[in-house]
Parts: structure tokens; C-alpha cells; sequence
């Protein structure tokens, strides 16, 4: 049996367009300078996970 490696850019690149993209980008980057990861996750909906990640690919960008 292969064992699956598991990384933030594997999990990016499996996920759905519509688990991706149900959050307004725009609005986020706006408010990333001024709210902790907390607000932002609790804000938008997202884990701290998700908000990490996010934060991770828009400065990739």
C-alpha cells in the first residue's frame, strides 16, 4: 500500500473550486492587515487552518 503524502500544496490542489472560492478575496485581503487570524477565520467562516493557508497562497501571488 503507498502512503499519500499530505501538504498544503496537495491539499490545495485537490480541493473543489467551490470549497476554494466562497470566500470574496478582495474583502479578505482588505481586512488581513487589520484582524488577527482569529477574526478573519471567524469572519469569513474558515478554520485557522484555511486562514493560514489562504494567507500562504495570496502572498504567493
Amino acid at each position: 500500500m503507498k502512503q499519500v503524502r499530505n501538504s498544503a500544496k496537495g491539499e490545495f490542489a485537490h480541493r473543489k473550486a467551490s470549497e476554494l472560492f466562497h470566500v470574496d478575496f478582495h474583502e479578505f485581503m482588505r481586512k488581513e492587515a487589520d484582524y488577527t487570524n482569529y477574526e478573519l477565520a471567524s469572519e469569513f467562516g474558515l478554520t485557522l487552518r484555511d486562514v493560514r493557508k489562504l494567507k500562504k497562497q495570496l502572498f504567493r501571488s
